[in-house]
């Protein structure tokens, strides 16, 4: 399990997990994992971050590793 700030981002910008899968491209089931701390690919989590409005360099604001 990984930690990360995934859902307190998520609910700050008022987004519903479908919504983000939405703009990341990828699944909401994804989004529900990565939040209860399962591990991700890179490429996801570029996607994600990039989805939340962050470059690449903020990742640490998102994920914790």
């Amino acid at each position: 399990m990984t930690k990360n700030n995934l859902k307190k981002i998520r609910e700050g910008m008022l987004l519903s997990k479908s919504e983000l899968a939405r703009k990341a491209g990828i699944s909401a089931l994804t989004i529900d994992r990565i939040e209860r701390g399962y591990p991700c690919r890179v490429d996801t989590k570029r996607k994600i971050i990039h989805a939340l409005g962050f470059k690449t360099s903020e990742r640490q604001k998102v994920f914790a590793d």
